[in-house]
């Protein structure tokens, strides 16, 4: 969607040592250290010229601290898909890439693009969504470690993996008690995670992972719900020709996690979707495929769940 705005924004790439930033309307970019003394000088500079907005590029964890720095001055902060601005740029035949290239890119981005209306600050929510991206890089490594031990006959190295997994396991124990106390302690958050965990089959870890990643549940039409979890299928035709509609985009750490609790719930823990999953297999589905539906159904049910501020009832829900 074309953006009708008048807001003059800035396009920000962050690096470890350093910030380029340019804005796009004045042709103006400048580099910036990545200190204290850079800080106040980028916002001096955005000060200077009026700068509305300012939109980043999810980089690990380094845009964060210049997002704290602009917001509390007045300046929107947007963090947006490092993949989407690198396709825009190709997209517009630019293929040349070094740290002044991408701010002016970000910022013809910005520009062109009203990138995620819905996305406002929310420090208790980014404090969650570390903590459940901590919690699943933990059971990440705890894989890699467990599929590393059952290729390793070293007495030495088996002790050092079993050491570590028990280790893993414990810090496992202690994120989830925090992600506990955290939503229980959050008005908003307890609410939305007793409406998301009275879905049979959908239990705490899910509900977190949803409320921080997915904060436009209940404010957004059904279809862009299901797009956000990338669950929504898109056409593949041209001409005559009519091709397989396939999921695309997303987010993908919790469609990941959603996926695994719609696997649970469509075969064992939710009766009315697990009727649905197998209604579908009975039609041919593949089950991967049947699963994805059961996907994009339930995550369309929360959104209307959460917009009406119901708790699951079976039949209010059917489906067909």
């Amino acid at each position: 969607m074309m953006a009708q705005s008048d807001l003059v924004v800035v396009g920000i790439d962050v690096a470890k040592d350093k910030v380029d930033a340019y804005i796009r309307p004045l042709s103006a970019g400048r580099t910036f250290p990545n200190s204290s003394v850079g800080q106040r000088q980028l916002t001096a500079w955005l000060r200077r010229h009026k700068v509305a907005k300012a939109v980043m590029e999810a980089s690990g964890g380094y845009e964060r601290n210049w997002a704290k720095v602009l917001r509390p001055v007045g300046i929107e902060v947007r963090i947006v898909d490092p993949k989407r601005v690198r396709s825009f740029a190709r997209s517009a035949g630019r293929l040349a890439k070094n740290d002044t290239i991408d701010a002016a890119m970000i910022a013809w981005f910005a520009e062109t693009f009203d990138q995620a209306p819905h996305q406002v600050h929310d420090a208790a929510r980014e404090q969650l969504a570390q903590m459940v991206n901590a919690r699943q890089g933990l059971l990440d490594l705890q894989t890699a470690l467990q599929n590393r031990d059952e290729h390793s006959e070293v007495s030495a190295v088996q002790k050092m993996h079993a050491r570590l997994l028990k280790k893993i396991a414990s810090e496992v124990l202690r994120l989830e008690a925090a992600i506990g106390v955290l939503i229980k302690t959050t008005k908003c958050f307890a609410e939305l995670a007793e409406i998301i965990a009275s879905v049979p089959g959908l239990g705490e870890i899910t509900s977190a992972g949803l409320i921080a990643a997915m904060p436009e549940l209940g404010q957004v039409d059904n279809k862009v719900a299901a797009a956000l979890l990338g669950v929504a299928p898109y056409d593949d035709d041209s001409g005559k020709r009519r091709g397989e509609r396939q999921i695309k985009g997303g987010r993908r750490r919790v469609r990941n996690l959603f996926y695994m609790a719609c696997l649970g719930a469509a075969t064992r823990h939710n009766p009315v979707l697990k009727a649905f999953y197998r209604r579908l297999i009975a039609k041919g589905k593949e089950p991967k495929v049947a699963l994805v539906a059961c996907m994009r159904k339930l995550i369309v049910i929360l959104n209307t769940m959460i917009a009406r501020r119901q708790k699951w009832d079976a039949s209010l829900y059917p489906l067909s």
